[in-house]
């Protein structure tokens, strides 16, 4: 890891910073946790981002301190604790699609439709045989819509814009302030942090599979509060 001047930090949330829950409305926060983020991006000279699939909204609310937050898959981001997100000109899925994608959870016991401004998800953790059908019922849900692809995820299927994931929120970043000129890192646990480890490393920096660099998220708040704590 560069040292605290020339680091940018990326870090996604779900599995990352936080234990991965049943339902994504049963994630448990640490309590030190958002603090930690903030003395830490504080440390960075504010080049620390919590880069989501997650709506904006429910980091903030989750993550109630001043940090870059990058939502949606880079759908949306805020750059200021007070300043207005930066929300991307994507497509919005049709209503028509959302309905038959809450048919489809209805009629699978242990499925879960969660809906995103610019997509949703189908959540099969508590119903690991729905993987292949659920893939199946988005695919056609969506069917050749130029505008959408299929994301496969933790235990779930998501339907998001093309254009945007988290490898193009990490390119956006290191254009501006105070990220740009910095050697980022980026640790993510997912299918969908990929494309934000491989932006990473295409500018120079580091891509971490926490699994294999960390092994849980409790080992990786133990790493952030020792880089935070480390001499200057």
């Amino acid at each position: 890891m560069p040292g605290a001047d020339r680091a940018a930090l990326f870090l996604d949330f779900d599995g990352t910073l936080v234990e991965i829950a049943p339902r994504p409305d049963a994630v448990v926060v640490p309590p030190t946790l958002p603090r930690l983020l903030e003395r830490l991006s504080r440390r960075l000279g504010g080049a620390l981002a919590v880069v989501s699939g997650r709506p904006l909204a429910e980091l903030d609310r989750y993550l109630p301190v001043g940090v870059v937050k990058v939502g949606d898959h880079g759908a949306t981001m805020r750059l200021s604790p007070d300043g207005p997100p930066l929300v991307q000109p994507l497509p919005h899925p049709a209503e028509a699609w959302r309905e038959r994608a809450a048919a489809f959870a209805a009629a699978w016991p242990g499925t879960l439709l969660e809906n995103k401004a610019h997509g949703f998800a189908l959540h099969y953790r508590q119903a690991p045989e729905a993987e292949a059908p659920a893939r199946a019922a988005l695919a056609a849900i969506i069917g050749g819509d130029p505008d959408f692809t299929l994301l496969p995820a933790r235990m779930a299927w998501e339907v998001v814009p093309r254009g945007t994931s988290k490898g193009t929120a990490v390119a956006a970043l290191m254009m501006r302030a105070p990220f740009r000129g910095r050697a980022p890192v980026f640790i993510g646990d997912d299918v969908t942090d990929e494309a934000g480890m491989a932006a990473a490393r295409e500018a120079g920096g580091h891509g971490m599979r926490l699994q294999d660099r960390f092994g849980t998220p409790a080992a990786l708040r133990a790493w952030l509060a020792q880089l935070e704590e480390a001499p200057a």
